[in-house]
């Protein structure tokens, strides 16, 4: 829990990727960054400035981006290959999984707007099943961060990390939950407050929204174990079964359908290991449509009020047979 500096300062997830590529520029010339005409909403044209000769602009082709990012990666580089989650996971599946993900090539996805972020523009830009559709590649390592100093821990362990990588982005500014001295590591879930009522399990820039939910409960009296899951695979088991055994009963929180996301990774870990009542928070078999981000959050129950009426009746739900 010291890992947790809240300062008031926020910052999209998409911008510290930014920060992020760029200092590791230049630490490591192997880097190089691809985009798919997208790089100032990307963020990787800062990248580009500075190193022309390393940046590639692959104009609206994302099969191309990707299957040009394997090139590079099987020729010793380390490709950054970034675009709206819609389409990079949705337009280019079968290069990513053809060329990326079967020869366990060293490319990271980064992906931008991913879940409601691009609200304006409705389903055809929403990703809602882009998590869904990177976990189930064999290979595939799938990270989502909760604010900005995680996403540029997240950033340089990827870069260090042989294999694919899949990062998850947001478009909109988040709270800076965690302190420089955090720490990040692949497959490490970092418990937030300590709680032994509930298990939360949250991932992703909702982050914020669980912790304001789980201090309104601690004054109902309702301890609630929060953990932030930032690596959807691999999962961390232990440390889900283990607050699963404590707590009774599990809430998943996610800006992503229930199906095949965070939801659907705790149920296969909570079935296989320690059956307990599970509440699952996202979009629930829909799709997004236009509106405002905040009106979205409401319809779907991605609040801070939702997750608390979700703690109530999942610390009713005990089960510890």
């Amino acid at each position: 829990m010291s890992a947790v500096r809240q300062s008031g300062q926020k910052m999209s997830t998409r911008d510290a990727y930014g920060r992020a590529l760029l200092r590791l520029g230049e630490a490591d010339r192997r880097i190089v960054a691809l985009d798919a005409d997208l790089s100032s909403s990307t963020r990787t044209e800062k990248f580009g400035r500075s190193y022309p000769e390393r940046f590639f602009n692959l104009g609206v082709a994302e099969q191309n981006l990707y299957s040009v990012a394997a090139g590079l990666a099987s020729c010793g580089k380390i490709p950054f290959a970034s675009t709206f989650a819609v389409f990079a996971t949705e337009r280019a599946l079968n290069q990513i999984k053809q060329c990326i993900a079967y020869p366990a090539l060293n490319v990271k996805i980064v992906a931008s707007h991913s879940g409601f972020s691009a609200s304006g523009d409705g389903a055809s830009h929403q990703s809602l099943i882009d998590v869904a559709l990177m976990r189930c590649l064999p290979n595939m390592t799938v990270v989502v961060p909760a604010d900005a100093v995680q996403t540029e821990q997240a950033v340089a362990a990827a870069a260090a990390h042989d294999g694919p990588v899949y990062i998850r982005l947001g478009k909109s500014e988040v709270p800076v939950v965690f302190g420089q001295d955090s720490g990040f590591r692949i497959g490490k879930a970092v418990r937030i407050r300590e709680g032994s009522q509930v298990t939360v399990l949250v991932t992703g820039t909702l982050l914020g929204r669980a912790m304001k939910a789980a201090a309104m409960a601690e004054q109902e009296g309702i301890e609630a174990d929060l953990i932030d899951v930032h690596t959807i695979k691999p999962i961390d088991t232990a440390a889900i079964v283990g607050s699963a055994e404590k707590t009774g009963s599990v809430i998943t929180v996610e800006e992503h359908s229930i199906i095949g996301g965070l939801g659907s990774a705790a149920a296969e870990v909570l079935a296989e290991h320690r059956p307990v009542p599970l509440i699952r928070i996202g979009v629930r078999d829909a799709f997004g449509e236009s509106g405002d981000v905040e009106q979205l959050y409401r319809k779907h129950g991605l609040t801070a009020e939702h997750i608390l009426e979700s703690m109530r009746l999942a610390a009713g739900k005990k089960h510890r047979g």
